[in-house]
C-alpha cells in the first residue's frame, strides 16, 4: 500500500507534552469495528474494568525504560566536542547502537565519556563503528549490570522527539516516563499505552474477573522512524528482542479455550503475540528478536482487541492499528479524536479497539 494513504492532520496543540495528573484520568475511546460508521464512545481509562468482561486477559509489557539520552564530550587528542547521543538497540553487554548528534564529528575509535546532571559520577567508552545518518556504535568501559546502573546514573530519559524538541527531559520524567509495572531493563522508549494504569485500575481488573499477564518486549528506537518510502512493503522494520513464557503461553491459550478475549496493552504486546502465535491461534514460548510489520490485509491469529495510544501519520503503529480495526474506521475514529480534542502520542490519551469483521 502506498504511505500516503496513512496520513491525517493533527493540529500541534493536541500533542501532549506532559501526562495528565493522574494516570487513569487519561481518556478513552471505546471504538467499535466492523459498523460503517463506526460506534464511537467517549469514556475514560478508570472505566476500563466495566468495558471488558470476566475472563477476559489483559497482556502488559513489563519492559523498563532506561535513561538512554547521554550527553557528554567527544575527545580526540587534545580536541573535546560536546555530543549527545540516543542508545537505540543492545548488540552485546558492553556495546549498544546509537544515534548521535553531531554525528559528523566522530570517527572510529574516538574516546567518549558522558557525565551525569549531578557530577557524581561519569560513563566512558569509545566510537567501534560509524554508519550513515548518525548511526553509531558504542563498546562501553563496563558492561552488563554495571553497565545498566551507570546509564541510569548518568542518562535523561529519551523522549520521542515530538516531546524533547519541545522541552528537555526531567525529574518527573524519570517516573511518568515509566509503567507502574515495569521490571525488565533494556528499553529505550515507554510501552505508551501501560503508561496509564494506576494500581486503583488492576484492583478493579482482578475484582471483575479480568486477569493479567506479562511479556517483555524492549522497545527500541526504531518505533520513532519514520516511514521514508513510498509503499510499505519499501519499509524495513528495526528488530526488537522480546520473550514470551512458557507459562504466560498456557494460560492465554487455557484462557482462549474457555471463551476469554485476549487483550494487548499496547503495539509492542501486540506484535510479540502475534510473532509467538502459531497459525491456528495457539500461542507458544517465545524468546529472541522480532520484527513483524503489521499493515492491512494481516490475518490477526492471537489478539482479539487492542488497547493502545494515538500515533503518529504514517507510522508503523498507525498502519498497525488499521490493520487491526479497519482504515476507514480508524481515519474516522481519529477524525473524532481530534474534534473532540483527545491528547496524542506518547503523554496522551488512549482508544480501546475491536477487531474489523
Amino acid at each position: 500500500m502506498r504511505t500516503d494513504a496513512f496520513d491525517f492532520e493533527l493540529p500541534e496543540a493536541l500533542i501532549a507534552l506532559r501526562p495528565v495528573g493522574k494516570r487513569d484520568d487519561a481518556r478513552l475511546l471505546v471504538v467499535a469495528a466492523g459498523e460503517d460508521p463506526p460506534r464511537l464512545d467517549d469514556s475514560q481509562f478508570s472505566k476500563l474494568p466495566d468495558l471488558l468482561a470476566p475472563g477476559d486477559a489483559l497482556v502488559f509489557n513489563d519492559t523498563k525504560v532506561l535513561a538512554a539520552l547521554l550527553k557528554g564530550t567527544r575527545v580526540r587528542g587534545s580536541s573535546v566536542v560536546a555530543i549527545s547521543v540516543n542508545l537505540l538497540n543492545r548488540l552485546t553487554d558492553n556495546r549498544w547502537s546509537a544515534l548521535a548528534k553531531p554525528a559528523r564529528r566522530l570517527k572510529v575509535g574516538d574516546a567518549l565519556t558522558f557525565d551525569g546532571s549531578d557530577h557524581t559520577g561519569s560513563l566512558t567508552g569509545h566510537v567501534s563503528e560509524v554508519g550513515e545518518g548518525g548511526l553509531i556504535e558504542i563498546t562501553f568501559d563496563c558492561a552488563g549490570g554495571a553497565l545498566e546502573t551507570a546509564i541510569d546514573r548518568v542518562g535523561l530519559m529519551p523522549l520521542p522527539h515530538y516531546i524533547a524538541s519541545k522541552r528537555p527531559p526531567d525529574a518527573q520524567d524519570r517516573a511518568q516516563y515509566q509503567t507502574i509495572f515495569a521490571a525488565r531493563s533494556g528499553a529505550v522508549a515507554a510501552p505508551t499505552a501501560g503508561l496509564h494504569f494506576t494500581p486503583d485500575v488492576l484492583a478493579k481488573l482482578e475484582q471483575s474477573g479480568v486477569s493479567c499477564h506479562s511479556l517483555t518486549l524492549h522497545v527500541g528506537g526504531g518505533t520513532f522512524l519514520p516511514v521514508k518510502s513510498d509503499t510499505t512493503d519499501g519499509h524495513k522494520m528495526h528488530k526488537e528482542w522480546g520473550e514470551v513464557t512458557e507459562e504466560t503461553a498456557e494460560r492465554l491459550n487455557a484462557c482462549k479455550r474457555a471463551g476469554g478475549r485476549i487483550v494487548a496493552v499496547g503495539t509492542t504486546s501486540l506484535r510479540l503475540l502475534e510473532t509467538a502465535a502459531q497459525d491456528d491461534g495457539t500461542l507458544q514460548a517465545f524468546s529472541g528478536d522480532t520484527d513483524i510489520f503489521i499493515t492491512p490485509g494481516y490475518r490477526f491469529k492471537a489478539v482479539d482487541r487492542l488497547l493502545t495510544n494515538f500515533h503518529l501519520p504514517r507510522s508503523t503503529l498507525f498502519m498497525l492499528v488499521t490493520a487491526f480495526s479497519g482504515l476507514s474506521t480508524m481515519k474516522q475514529a481519529y477524525a473524532h479524536a481530534i474534534q473532540s480534542g483527545y491528547r496524542f502520542y506518547s503523554y496522551g490519551d488512549a482508544c480501546l479497539l475491536d477487531p474489523q469483521q
